[in-house]
């Protein structure tokens, strides 16, 4: 079992999903605590005070103007929490909700919110118990995360459904179960815990890591696609990228560079032709700025989770709480968007390649890559499947962040949609793996049937993982099954691990996720 210490150090992408895994445990540093205590004599003082403080002794949204009585302060907090589970839909699995409770804890960890130290600390033994709140899918409109972070509140007071190894329980009895009491919410607590985008960014950290793993396999993929078209690898000449330096351009030509290295592709006279279809040929230029966005949402998710973002924000420093609008994710949302759309072109290029395999007029190859030619189908019909993945994927990127309903008597009249930006990129994900996969499957095919000599090492490692699952076809056979088979194959994570260790030094760190923290 791995202890990990929150607020001593900003954490990675990497670290959240790490440190989500069942069987970890969490503390928070000396330092943290020391913040944590500290903001929380600020809260005391201002609600022992009469000036008005947003949540604190107001109410909330179109609420504002309501002042409560001292009196009535700590059952506010949770009739707030309760109030606001508003959340539908079915509940995010166990994992992606722990990765979320996780973000809450870190960014709890800050000082900036004000939480009273014993409920922080039911939070971090419960999340050290294996409890994970059951979190509705539907609900968060990107102005922070209220309403479904209400239902970790919830949680934490005895509320609602706890999950407990899988299972979901009623929140009073697995604390019990767990030997823990449901924490008594004091001033401004129920906000502290609702108040954040935590539910956005740990669907964020789940979708991005796996988004790394799938654009990682599609570079090799690409790779292996080169190969078996014989496409001339010399557009990846470091020297064109450097001509015209854009975005991740020429991060993206030393990747591919690496990829190919010790490819027969570098052979005199093994590329088929001085300039390939633009789909082979803008390589570097499709997966620069993959990689730049990439890097945008990964930033972008992290900054929110080490940030101090609760509204009002205590400052500790100048023993001060003031209303903040530091909730507010339009830059996660925008870069999930974006990267919707960078998808959309990687699997454009992605599906013509798969094509273009096939045409024996440009490949040079066997008819649908069929050795037996004839009536024979060979692949041709999948290009099919590739057509209507290739529909949904593009679907998928109709950016969600414009659209928004005012609400609360207009006060809250403006929200990026950040956590429908997250869910559309996750279910962009299906598809997008599947027209890799066919990629793959076509590429292989298209090697074995060229009699490509010498592969790549990276690119050797992913032929060979598809032949081991799917062997060349030599007659017309059921395609589909191949091509859910290599998907089964590039989705396994030892098969990236793998595909990382053979990569050169120029291509490992593509795609990945910091584990700093």
């Amino acid at each position: 079992m791995s202890e990990f210490l929150l607020g001593a150090a900003p954490v990675g992408l990497g670290f959240i999903m790490a440190a989500s895994r069942p069987g970890t445990t969490v503390a928070l540093a000396p330092e943290a605590r020391d913040k944590v205590v500290a903001a929380r004599k600020v809260v005391e003082r201002y609600a022992q005070g009469d000036a008005p403080i947003y949540g604190l002794n107001t109410g909330l949204g179109g609420n504002v103007a309501f002042r409560l009585d001292k009196a009535q302060i700590e059952a506010f907090q949770v009739q707030m929490v309760r109030g606001r589970c508003i959340g539908m839909g079915e509940p995010f699995p166990e994992a992606t909700a722990r990765a979320m409770w996780l973000c809450r804890l870190i960014g709890l960890a800050q000082g900036g919110s004000g939480i009273s130290p014993p409920v922080l600390d039911t939070m971090v033994a419960m999340f050290n118990a294996g409890l994970t709140p059951v979190i509705p899918g539907r609900g968060s409109i990107g102005a922070g995360d209220l309403g479904l972070c209400a239902h970790l509140g919830a949680a934490v007071i005895g509320l609602g459904e706890i999950f407990v190894k899988g299972e979901k329980r009623p929140a009073m009895e697995a604390l019990t179960s767990a030997g823990l009491q449901p924490a008594t919410l004091a001033a401004k607590d129920g906000l502290a815990i609702l108040n954040a985008s935590a539910v956005s960014c740990g669907h964020a950290a789940k979708v991005l890591a796996e988004l790394s793993d799938i654009l990682f396999a599609s570079v090799a993929i690409a790779g292996l696609t080169d190969e078996g078209y014989a496409a001339n690898p010399q557009i990846f000449d470091a020297r064109l990228a450097a001509a015209r330096p854009a975005g991740g351009q020429e991060r993206a030509t030393a990747m591919f560079r690496a990829v190919l290295a010790g490819s027969y592709l570098h052979d005199e006279g093994a590329a088929r032709s001085i300039q390939d279809a633009l789909s082979f040929r803008v390589l570097a230029q499709i997966y620069g700025p993959a990689l730049t966005s990439f890097e945008t949402a990964v930033e972008s998710v992290e900054t929110e989770i080490n940030a101090a973002a609760d509204n009002p924000l205590v400052m500790t420093d100048d023993d001060l709480i003031l209303s903040t609008a530091n909730f507010h994710t339009p830059a996660i949302a925008l870069a999930f968007d974006t990267m919707a759309i960078v998808n959309t072109h990687l699997a454009t290029a992605s599906a013509y390649r798969t094509i273009k395999m096939m045409n024996h007029h440009l490949s040079g190859l066997p008819k649908y890559l069929s050795p037996i030619g004839g009536a024979s189908n060979g692949y041709n019909s999948l290009q099919k499947t590739a057509s209507y993945l290739h529909g949904e994927i593009r679907l998928k990127a109709a950016p969600a962040s414009c659209d928004a309903l005012p609400v609360s008597e207009s006060v809250e009249d403006h929200a990026p949609q950040t956590a429908l930006t997250v869910r559309k990129l996750e279910e962009q994900l299906v598809p997008l793996r599947m027209l890799f996969a066919i990629e793959a499957v076509v590429a292989a095919q298209a090697v074995d049937i060229g009699k490509r000599p010498r592969l790549a090492p990276a690119t050797s490692v992913l032929y060979q993982a598809i032949r081991e699952s799917v062997p060349m076809l030599v007659e017309d056979r059921e395609t589909g099954p191949d091509a859910m088979k290599a998907l089964a194959v590039i989705a396994q994570p030892a098969f990236i691990a793998a595909l990382r260790r053979a990569m050169p030094a120029d291509a490992t760190g593509a795609f990945a996720l910091s584990r700093k923290g």
